[in-house]
């Protein structure tokens, strides 16, 4: 994983490097522990897909999205994956980037858990609880929308903001109430003794991933992302049919148990398709509730966000 100072120093270099792309260079790629983005490493798929065209590829790993979302704006990398949240944030505070492509309704991977021993049964029940959750990722998003479910505001809990391997260490010592997480953390908590799911992400809202893109590169090396995303929904097809393989894939990848790799995967949904109207409207509703409750300063437009692939050139008339 990437830290903060490595960072700031990697985005001063590429703010130096030259253009990336068909002309010659590498597309830097941020990951986290889970996805097709991981399948496509460990099977070499988009170094495949780049190679005519001159480009190689380098692997960044990040523990979540917020920081993903920010090296991609400084620079440092030029494609991503994330949860919904991240992206808001991040184009909120004037982050250069864009919506390649979307993993509509992802799957069942997040879930709000609570420890051995907890008294709650219903999300009602956390009011006045010390409740975890990252920052700015999509956790954020979903403890807050299951809240809304039940009536209850974000002023109504104690919010703990941190990232995953924290607040792992906060739920596993008690000393938080309940924690909102992703797959694979949730895949590995979830198991752990006495541990309850509360709510599943899908009991509230099938939740998406989106694919990010600097937006300087998209503009200036189109060829290259669209060669890289049509790579990402080969790699979605092949998971898609081929599930115990994708877990052995990500076990070997992340190494995350495989136990907990296949729960992972057996309940996600391995599509990939350019934003669809739903998807933006999706997200115009993430960005309206953060502002809402004033975690975001000023409305943003998720739509001015979203890349459109440059059209074929027409066929030249002999």
């Amino acid at each position: 994983m990437i830290s903060r100072r490595a960072l700031l120093a990697t985005a001063l270099a590429a703010a130096a490097a030259p253009v990336r792309g068909a002309e010659g260079g590498t597309f830097r790629i941020g990951y986290q522990k889970n996805g097709i983005l991981v399948v496509a490493k460990q099977q070499g798929a988009i170094e495949a897909a780049l190679k005519p065209l001159g480009v190689s590829v380098r692997w960044t790993e990040f523990s979540f999205g917020p920081p993903l979302l920010e090296a991609l704006g400084l620079g440092a990398v030029d494609f991503g994956q994330t949860g919904d949240a991240p992206p808001v944030f991040a184009q909120a505070a004037g982050a250069d980037l864009v919506y390649a492509a979307a993993q509509e309704a992802a799957g069942s991977g997040a879930a709000i858990l609570l420890p051995k021993g907890s008294a709650i049964r219903t999300i009602a029940d956390l009011r006045g609880k010390r409740v975890a959750f990252a920052k700015a990722s999509s956790a954020h998003n979903f403890t807050i929308a299951a809240l809304e479910t039940v009536g209850l505001t974000y002023a109504d809990i104690v919010p703990v903001t941190l990232a995953p391997a924290d607040a792992a260490a906060a739920f596993a010592r008690g000393s938080v109430d309940a924690w909102t997480i992703w797959d694979p953390y949730f895949a590995i908590a979830e198991r752990g003794d006495g541990v309850r799911i509360l709510t599943l992400a899908t009991d509230v809202a099938k939740p998406s991933n989106y694919f990010l893109a600097n937006r300087r590169v998209a503009q200036a090396d189109a060829p290259v992302l669209q060669a890289a995303i049509a790579a990402l929904s080969g790699v979605a097809a092949w998971c898609e049919a081929h599930r115990p393989e994708v877990a052995a894939l990500l076990s070997k990848g992340t190494g995350v148990p495989l136990e907990a790799t296949r729960r992972a995967v057996d309940r996600t949904d391995y599509r990939i398709a350019p934003m669809s109207e739903g998807a933006i409207a999706d997200q115009q509703r993430v960005a309206d509730r953060f502002h809402t409750l004033g975690l975001i300063a000023n409305p943003i437009r998720i739509r001015d966000a979203v890349w459109s692939p440059p059209a074929p050139p027409a066929a030249s008339k002999g």
